[in-house]
């Protein structure tokens, strides 16, 4: 009877124990089912798919000759829109190892989104790491506040569920909503790099940033949660920097000798157009990065970049 008790107490702490650790809202949900809110549209149709490729050794060079060559910032960004701007801050690493947006680029794009008559520009991204550090040591903090724009940390009251149309993984899921429900242009702009999981990390894996939650799941189907990100933001503008290419030991790196400079920047309006052609800087083929195929089967953009008949520079 003793030894009977004894195992029915045990039983019972088990239980508590399980109790006490069982997550109701599932990993990353949240409880609050009811404020389930939509992502808008950021996108131009109407002014057609666009891309540019220029090759260069200066980002801000090459960034203001890209842009230039599809219609200028201007035709983008107008008097009064408020800009938010996606970039890759999810390391705390210095730019030098091309393993988050170079500070460069978010000081080029914040003043060209000044310059075109923006009222706000907005950067913000959700960090692997420390957000504080992050920003800080990647030198997109300071960039960003010496240009003008707002540096917005991740902080819970500014996620809300997110269900997404036809997805199978971003259901009741916590996004960085309240910037993107401020914003009414929104900019994307990363580094292209090699990635263990996925195969490279560019522009669509770079809206992975906006996820809270335990996200790192979604590493178990990448490739569809890399659709799904493209599904579920539509950006204005995408800025794929391929000036310094990762091309090993991605995302983080932490070597120079994993570096390669390709000397190359990349606009568009299409984001699926813009990963398939920073492919190439990888030495990779579309058939080789699953994401961009079941992105452009599902008519989020085309994998053909060259069908857009992309604009091709050289400041040199």
């Amino acid at each position: 009877m003793a030894r009977s008790a004894k195992a029915g107490a045990s039983i019972l702490a088990a239980c508590s124990i399980s109790y006490w650790f069982y997550d109701s809202a599932g990993p990353g949900r949240t409880e609050e089912d009811a404020t389930v809110v939509q992502i808008p549209d950021f996108s131009m149709p109407q002014l057609g798919q666009r891309m540019s490729i220029v090759h260069g050794s200066s980002r801000s060079e090459t960034l203001e000759l890209a842009l230039k060559s599809i219609g200028g910032m201007p035709a983008f960004i107008k008097k009064g829109d408020r800009v938010l701007l996606k970039v890759n801050a999810a390391f705390a690493s210095p730019p030098m190892l091309s393993a988050t947006t170079h500070p460069d680029m978010v000081t080029a794009i914040t003043r060209l989104c000044f310059r075109a008559g923006a009222a706000s520009v907005t950067v913000t991204d959700n960090p692997i790491n420390d957000p504080a550090s992050c920003f800080r040591l990647t030198g997109i903090d300071q960039a960003a506040r010496s240009a003008g724009a707002t540096v917005l940390f991740p902080q819970k009251k500014l996620f809300k569920p997110f269900s997404l149309a036809q997805a199978q993984l971003i259901r009741n899921w916590p996004v960085l909503y309240e910037p993107l429900s401020w914003a009414n242009k929104v900019i994307g702009t990363a580094p292209v790099k090699d990635h263990h999981r996925s195969g490279a990390s560019m522009i669509m894996k770079n809206w992975y940033g906006l996820l809270g939650g335990r996200r790192n799941i979604f590493h178990q189907d990448i490739h569809t949660i890399i659709k799904e990100l493209a599904m579920m933001v539509k950006p204005t503008l995408v800025v794929l920097d391929g000036t310094t290419t990762m091309m090993r030991n991605g995302p983080t790196g932490g070597s120079l000798s994993d570096l390669k400079e390709t000397h190359t920047m990349i606009v568009s309006t299409d984001q699926v157009a813009a990963d398939a052609f920073g492919a190439t800087l990888l030495d990779k083929t579309v058939d080789e990065l699953a994401f961009i195929k079941k992105a452009a089967a599902m008519g989020l953009g085309t994998a053909d970049f060259q069908a857009l008949n992309p604009v091709m520079e050289s400041t040199s």
